[in-house]
Parts: structure tokens; sequence; C-alpha cells
């Protein structure tokens, strides 16, 4: 794929200084912290959802496989409007706390309330529950964006230092990777100690949802407090026309392919953890399993830390493309282990799985930024919502598909919810939690080998850097 730049009087003379010259906006500590929370705030709450709801609909709730699988799908069809809604809302805004910040102020109790809904067992007929399951979760759906497509949206404001973007999102990943493996690994047992020893107990899941959901709500509050929208354009300062935002995606190609990306990947990533409970209860006998196994994310955190060491020396591109591969080596040796029905060789096989993931989330939020700044480079628009707003649309879009296809996998192979599973059942189960995430992994790392920013960055960030200089003294001179 061959990138072309727009032509500029400026004349780079060398690539090698522009990648040696200092950049400014580095971000205090302090703040790097309070941006990382917004993600482990997401992931606690938003986690118990995209992990636990589908269990939770088929064997507390009382809905079958099949219906859970259209709700979540429908659910998606909705996201198609949903995601961008919310990044055009974002170009729109203009307040004295910037453009992201304040919709962590404005949503952050909605979320939390819809949060504990989901796992909410009202006295009512299945028709009526069916009902109410599409209410509460495309609410929720709906909330989550609304507050998780700032953190991206955000990050571009945070800084114009590419390296520092890193860095950023990388603690980021890190406290949200700390985040889904907190809820992974204490969600059953708190359910089974607030639900009288039982992991099916409708009291112990809205209890836990109520926790996590209240402990969200309070962080948001912080992240909004301590976070500053320093890089200030002229274009960024105005609320954009959505004529205009949408000019930034024209022949954006990073930004197709980190979209693309986003989708596949999580559509592979939401199969294998929200069946991961289903195959320990049924394939391995063992429900309580599925925590330890969920819990060894933790793992992901040695990757997330080596990832500005490693994106700095081989490229942002190289790096996730090494996740991808690792990922799937991961899911293969997964497979040896399923078929033997041993714990050991599935615990290495997640091991070297969460070490690939580890290496591809704290990018993709990068990548997108990246994309905000091309987009501005290729065609003029800087649009950080719309860009942006993708990126949960993609992300929920392949994680609804993922619990759709689980849904329907499970019904075609026979699950029935709380019984002995048949053999066609079980191979059902064994495929979501194998085949579909290689699957993924393997459509993502193809995707990967099309991504050609890293070569371009150092003359795309000069450029926009004097195009910046030249409309802020405009503007200046202007008063």
């Amino acid at each position: 794929m061959r990138v072309s730049a727009p032509q500029s009087s400026s004349k780079i003379n060398s690539a090698t200084k522009l990648e040696s010259a200092p950049r400014k906006n580095m971000v205090p500590w302090g703040e790097r912290f309070s941006y990382s929370l917004s993600d482990f705030a997401c992931n606690l709450s938003f986690s118990l959802v995209s992990t636990y709801l589908m269990f939770f609909y088929t064997d507390v709730f009382g809905i079958s496989a099949a219906v859970v699988g259209t709700l979540f799908l429908a659910a998606r069809i909705v996201d198609a409007f949903d995601g961008p809604f919310w990044g055009i809302m974002i170009d729109h805004t203009h307040t004295r706390w910037g453009k992201s910040r304040p919709y962590w102020l404005w949503f952050s109790i909605p979320f939390a309330v819809f949060s504990v809904l989901c796992f909410t067992v009202p006295n009512m007929s299945t028709g009526m529950k069916v009902i109410w399951a599409y209410v509460t979760y495309i609410g929720v759906d709906i909330l989550y964006s609304a507050v998780n497509i700032p953190i991206t949206s955000i990050l571009p404001s945070l800084t114009g230092n590419p390296q520092e973007r890193v860095t950023l999102s990388t603690i980021r990943q890190f406290m949200g990777t700390l985040g889904a493996t907190i809820i992974s690994t204490v969600a059953l047992p708190l359910v089974a100690y607030f639900g009288g020893g039982s992991t099916s107990s409708a009291h112990g899941w809205f209890i836990v949802a109520l926790i996590m959901a209240v402990i969200a709500m309070v962080i948001f509050f912080i992240v909004f407090a301590n976070t500053k929208e320093r890089v200030q354009t002229v274009q960024s300062k105005k609320s954009i026309p959505i004529k205009t935002s949408l000019k930034a995606l024209k022949n954006n190609w990073p930004w197709v392919i980190v979209i693309f990306i986003n989708f596949i990947y999580w559509l592979g990533m939401q199969t294998r953890s929200q069946v991961t409970v289903y195959f320990f209860k049924y394939n391995m006998h063992d429900a309580t399993l599925a925590s330890f196994i969920l819990g060894l994310q933790l793992v992901a955190l040695l990757a997330v830390v080596i990832t500005p060491w490693t994106s700095k020396r081989i490229g942002k591109r190289n790096t996730m493309l090494m996740g991808m591969l690792l990922a799937i080596v991961g899911q293969l040796i997964l497979w040896g282990g399923s078929k033997a029905l041993n714990v050991t060789t599935i615990t290495i096989g997640t091991i070297v799985g969460y070490l690939g993931t580890g290496f591809v989330s704290g990018l993709i939020a990068v990548m997108l930024a990246d994309s905000v700044d091309y987009g501005e480079w290729k065609n003029g628009v800087r649009a950080e919502g719309i860009v942006t707003s993708f990126s949960s649309f993609s992300a929920k879009f392949g994680m609804g598909i993922g619990g759709a296809v689980t849904g329907l996998i499970l019904s075609a192979g026979g699950y029935v919810a709380n019984h002995s599973q048949s053999a066609q059942a079980l191979n059902a189960i064994e495929m979501n939690y194998v085949w579909v995430p290689i699957v993924g992994f393997g459509l993502s790392a193809i995707a990967l080998l099309f991504y050609k920013v890293d070569k371009i960055e150092p003359k795309m960030l000069d450029d926009l850097e004097k195009k910046h200089a030249k409309e802020n003294a405009l503007a200046e001179n202007q008063k």
C-alpha cells in the first residue's frame, strides 16, 4: 500500500534528524496514572458484562443461548449508530473542561446504574425477561461508549509526543489489564460468597455488579478531575461540522487497518473469554478453574510493561505483529491441552497467549491516535472524536459478533444449561474456546502487513508541528 504525502513548503533534510529531535508535551506522572485509571474503571465494571453476562443469562437469568446470541447481534446494529454518534458529539463539544473530559463527568453515573441493572433478575415472565435483557444490555452498551470513547479520543490532546503516547497507552493498558484480571479472578468467588456458595445465585451477581459499578463511578470522577487536554489547535477549539469531520477518514488507510484489526481481534478474544467458564464447568468438570485461568491475564502485564521498549526498537507495527503470532501459538498449545484435558498444558498455552495479547492491546489506541494525525496530515482535518469513536464501535462490534457466534455455535451443538453436555455440545464449546480466536488473530496479523505509518511518522509529525505553529500564529495576529 503506497502512501503519498501532501506537498509542503518545508523540506526535510533527514528522517534521522526528525527521529532524534526531542518533542514536547510530556505528561506528569500524576496525570499519567489518573489517565490509566480510566481503563481500569471501564474494565472493572464492563469486563463483568463482557466475560460473564452470557453465562449469567443462560445459567442464572434463564434464557437460551440462541436468544442471547440474537441479543448480542441486535446490540451491534445499535452500535453502528451509537459509536459514531458519540464521536460526532465529542467533535461538537467545546467546554472549559475540553472536548473529551466532560463525558466522564456526565455519564459515569448512568453507566454505573445500567451496569447493575444488567445483573438484576426481576420477577417477570420469560418474555418480559427477554425485553428486560434487551433494554439493559443495549443501554449499558451505549453508555459504555459514552465513557470509553473519550479514553481514546483524549489521547491526541494529552500529548503530541509519539513516544509519550506509547507510554500513556502502555500505562493505561497496564491498569486496564489489571482491572480485567481482578474482575476475572474474583467475580465467581465473590458471587459464591454473597450467594450462599453458588455461582448461579442471582443475589450474588447483583451485589458484585453493584460493588464494581460504584467503584468505577468514583474512579471516573477522579480521572475527570486530574487530566488535561493540553494539545489545542485552532481546529480542535472549534465545533467541526459532520461533513468536515468525515473528511478526516478519506484515504486514511492506517485508520481502516486499525479499525479492522480492532474488530476481528476482539471477536476472537470475546469468544474465548466468555466461553472459558463453560469450558471448565462442562469440559473439565471444575468451574472454579475458570477464575484461575482468567486470572492469568496478569502475565500480559509483562508484555505491556516492555511494549514501549519494543515499539521504540522494532516499531509499533512489528511489536503488534509479534503479539498476534504469540497469541496464535498460545491457542495451538491450548488446543493440545483441551484434547488431553490437561490443566498444565492449558495453563502454558494461556500464558503464552496472554503474553501475545499484552503486546497488542496497548498499541491499538496509539495507532488510532496516529491515524488522527494522519487524517489531518493527509486531508487537513483533525477530528479526534469521529476518528477514534470507531475504536469503541469496532471493538464492541467484534465482541458482539463474537457473542453472537458463541451463542449460535453453542445452540447448534445442542447446549443445555446446567445439564451434562453431549459430545457435540462439548465440541462446540471447544470450537469457541480455541479456533474462533485463532481466526481472529490470524486475520489481524495479515492486516498488519499493510500498516506503513511507522516509516512516515517522523515527516508527518514535523509537517504537523509547522502547520500548527502557523495556524496559532495567525490566530494570535487576528486577536
